[in-house]
């Protein structure tokens, strides 16, 4: 008679002919439990969540004021470049609080990338001593940026109470674009995460991506500035969609979404994360060994 497979994969069995014990290791409980375990190891991923977050600002001096300088710094910068010497549009809103409505989500999604990337090299020597599904440690790191992300999100309550700016019901569908960011992040965290277990080069090309995209998003500028015969072709990058999402969410009737090239971008981040999960599964195996 076949045994199901126990979460654990491994089955006690003893006999009254024998006076010892013997541990049957049944094969392919792994691969079929798999998911299952996502949930049976949610107290894992909290601890590993938590740890991440006490530590990302330990013996620091400012400690968690680095989450809300680091945006506000740059979104001064943008709105003094963009806004005042280069006199882009800003839609009516005031042009410091459409930068930073953008700076939110790319924080967030630039800092769970780099998070998740590293997540596995940073923990090595609990992959090759402990079962346990490998995805748990990528998803984990992605508690980190939203706590930075919630930090940062002061800043945004700040400057509209400064500009007299109410929000309409456009903010109620922000957890929507926050939790596309999310996915937008782990699907190439997944994708760099695995590969980078094998070739260790792409630790060096994470920082250049994030800043190579930070220019290349409508981070200091709107996508409306775009011409309209580009726009779609721009919403290849799936950060133009989520930036848009964002400051429509938040400023409301004074911006707007370009919805083809949000259909694009969401299919995008579809796309990545898919990617990357399947990517992922197929390396895991190897995780141990290679590390």
């Amino acid at each position: 008679m076949s045994r199901p497979c126990s979460p654990a994969f491994i089955v006690l069995m003893s006999t009254a002919s024998l006076s010892q014990d013997f541990i049957t290791i049944e094969p392919g409980c792994a691969e079929k439990n798999y998911w299952a375990d996502l949930w049976r190891y949610r107290e894992l991923f909290l601890i590993l969540a938590w740890r991440d977050v006490s530590v990302r600002y330990k013996q620091t001096i400012i400690g968690l004021a680095w989450a809300v300088i680091r945006p506000f710094l740059t979104m001064v910068v943008f709105t003094v470049i963009f806004g005042r010497i280069a006199a882009l549009p800003s839609g009516g809103a005031p042009y410091a609080l459409m930068v930073f409505a953008a700076m939110l989500p790319w924080s967030l999604f630039s800092t769970a990338l780099g998070e998740a990337s590293n997540s596995l090299i940073g923990n090595e020597r609990l992959i090759s001593k402990v079962y346990f599904p490998r995805l748990i440690i990528p998803t984990a790191t992605l508690v980190t940026a939203f706590v930075d992300f919630l930090i940062s999100f002061v800043i945004l309550i700040g400057l509209m109470v400064y500009y007299r700016f109410t929000p309409g019901w456009n903010i109620i569908l922000l957890p929507v674009f926050i939790a596309m960011a999310l996915l937008a992040s782990l699907g190439p965290g997944l994708w760099i995460t695995a590969l980078n277990v094998k070739y260790r080069d792409f630790r060096y090309v994470i920082p250049f991506l994030v800043q190579f995209g930070l220019y290349v998003s409508p981070v200091g500028f709107s996508s409306s500035v775009i011409p309209e015969r580009w726009r779609l072709l721009y919403n290849l990058n799936p950060l133009v969609g989520v930036i848009d999402g964002f400051r429509w969410s938040i400023l409301g009737g004074t911006t707007s979404i370009y919805w083809p090239g949000f259909a694009m971008s969401a299919a995008i981040v579809g796309w990545f994360l898919w990617r990357g999960v399947t990517t992922f599964r197929r390396i895991e195996r190897t995780f141990a060994d290679l590390i």
